[in-house]
């Protein structure tokens, strides 16, 4: 099946949608699609077939999101726990994979048709190697669409990924780009996979689990998190407009809570950045007291040349990351 599937809403889901529009909508979505093993068990098929249907279902779900004005959406594919799964079962889930990215190859009129851009979160080191170019492959051909964005997390958990951040960090001090005193909270949220992305506004996890099972734990700190106990490869329109209704009943609070963690991080960041002046003035001072001005003076000067260190850190990543996908994407051999 398609990525995204080319079907229509039928008018009682267009009069539903447009209801729902009239309210505060989330812009990006996260799915913790759960249930593809138990929804082949009351099927009684094989367990290759309830991830097959679950793709499927996720092709679907797309089209509602954009039907929707959802325009970033993100899900857990594969978690890193799972290749803890029986080799027959993470085989499986390796070989649908290398399928489905094939087929998104084959699929470019549509996917720049709809501006769909690709981006796969994770550490694509774990994978074999002719799927981590089929992946790459995918990204570098749907990276300039800007239209919507589909996240997929594979061979991701938010634990690794956090840790991950911190490396990239210290790569950032031990090549001299940035100082120990740049690491802060938000310097770490820009090393995470998803710094591209804004954080999600709404989670949904299917099957009736309520756990978030290492599943974005940083950016859903503010998020709307919504679990319902359908199998993933049952999930409908309503279960989605339902969790869309949970989100605007909350959405308020929730965004108040941003705005004042916000808050908190521009004061700890401008008091870090007092402290480094303070710090300064005692080891390099001339012994005599600098007046108030020069103070403000120099903590300007000392906020502006650290913003320079982290862009321009920041931009050594990203060309270390892109760099990367290129390399893989050039290798790859399409069947």
């Amino acid at each position: 099946m398609s990525w995204i599937r080319e079907t229509e809403l039928r008018l009682i889901e267009r009069l539903t949608a447009n209801i729902l529009k009239a309210g505060p909508m989330p812009k990006h979505v996260a799915f913790i699609m759960d249930g593809n093993r138990r929804y082949a068990q009351k099927k009684h098929v094989e367990r290759k077939e309830g991830h097959t249907q679950g793709f499927d279902k996720l092709a679907e779900t797309l089209r509602w999101c954009l039907n929707l004005g959802i325009h970033e959406v993100t899900v857990y594919a594969f978690s890193i726990e799972n290749f803890k799964r029986s080799r027959e079962e993470v085989d499986g889930l390796i070989e649908l994979a290398r399928q489905k990215f094939s087929r998104l190859l084959t699929e470019k009129e549509n996917l720049e048709k709809h501006g769909v851009c690709i981006r796969v979160l994770g550490d694509l080191t774990l994978l074999p190697e002719d799927l981590q170019q089929l992946i790459a492959k995918a990204v570098v051909s749907t990276r300039a669409h800007n239209k919507c964005f589909l996240n997929v997390c594979f061979a991701y958990t938010s634990r690794h990924e956090i840790a991950n951040a911190v490396k990239e960090m210290a790569w950032g001090v031990e090549q001299g780009l940035i100082k120990s005193s740049d690491v802060s909270e938000g310097l770490l949220s820009q090393c995470l996979y998803s710094s591209n992305s804004p954080n999600p506004d709404l989670l949904i996890r299917t099957s009736g689990e309520v756990r978030l099972s290492d599943f974005l734990l940083w950016q859903t700190s503010y998020s709307c998190l919504v679990f319902q106990s359908i199998l993933w490869p049952e999930y409908s329109f309503w279960n989605l407009c339902d969790a869309i209704l949970q989100y605007q009943l909350s959405s308020q609070s929730l965004q108040k809570a941003r705005d004042l963690h916000k808050e908190d991080q521009v004061l700890q960041q401008m008091e870090a950045d007092r402290t480094c002046v303070t710090e300064l003035l005692h080891h390099h001072g001339n012994g005599k007291p600098m007046d108030a001005q020069s103070q403000e003076t120099m903590l300007l000067n000392y906020i502006a040349s650290r913003e320079e260190r982290v862009r321009c850190f920041l931009n050594a990543l990203q060309h270390k990351r892109d760099t990367f996908i290129n390399d893989l994407s050039s290798q790859a051999v399409i069947a």
